[in-house]
């Protein structure tokens, strides 16, 4: 695959400030798991091959077990998922497709029950980024793997 746009080379001051915004989610209140679940569930439902591939090699670094990474895209049949991480999962799917009419209060409030105002306001953040992060890769075509040395992902030992 050839890349169509480096859009970090024609556009730097925004690829900077976008990074920075990505990275300030690295300190907000969600927890590392959830936060490499959502960046491959919504990876992999916008096929996203250049982000999927490296979301899976930093959840792997960050100590993912293998069989869960497989299983996040059948979590809804997958027993391998807390009650959490299951409605991160709602979350993000809901927001990276939203239904003709919006976000269901009943998926709402599913999801006010595990976490707390400020951490699925954190959580609608981290959706949002990565949606923005798999809109930018796949419309000028990303190859997968093409980071990993800048990025340190070799680590994850899956090339």
């Amino acid at each position: 695959m050839t890349q169509r746009i480096n859009y970090f080379q024609q556009s730097p001051e925004l690829a900077k400030r976008f990074i920075a915004f990505s990275n300030a989610l690295k300190e907000s209140g969600i927890d590392q798991t959830i936060h490499d679940l959502v960046n491959i569930r919504a990876s992999q439902m916008n096929g996203c091959g250049f982000c999927l591939d490296m979301h899976v090699k930093e959840a792997k670094i960050h100590g993912e077990r293998e069989l869960r990474l497989h299983h996040v895209a059948i979590w809804h049949e997958s027993l391998l998922f807390s009650a959490k991480e299951r409605a991160a999962l709602a979350w993000t799917e809901a927001l990276t497709h939203l239904p003709p009419h919006g976000v269901s209060d009943a998926l709402f409030e599913s999801a006010r029950t595990q976490f707390s105002e400020k951490e699925l306001s954190d959580l609608t953040f981290l959706v949002m980024a990565i949606n923005a992060w798999n809109r930018a890769n796949a419309a000028f075509k990303t190859p997968p793997g093409s980071a990993d040395k800048a990025y340190g992902l070799e680590k994850a030992g899956l090339s």
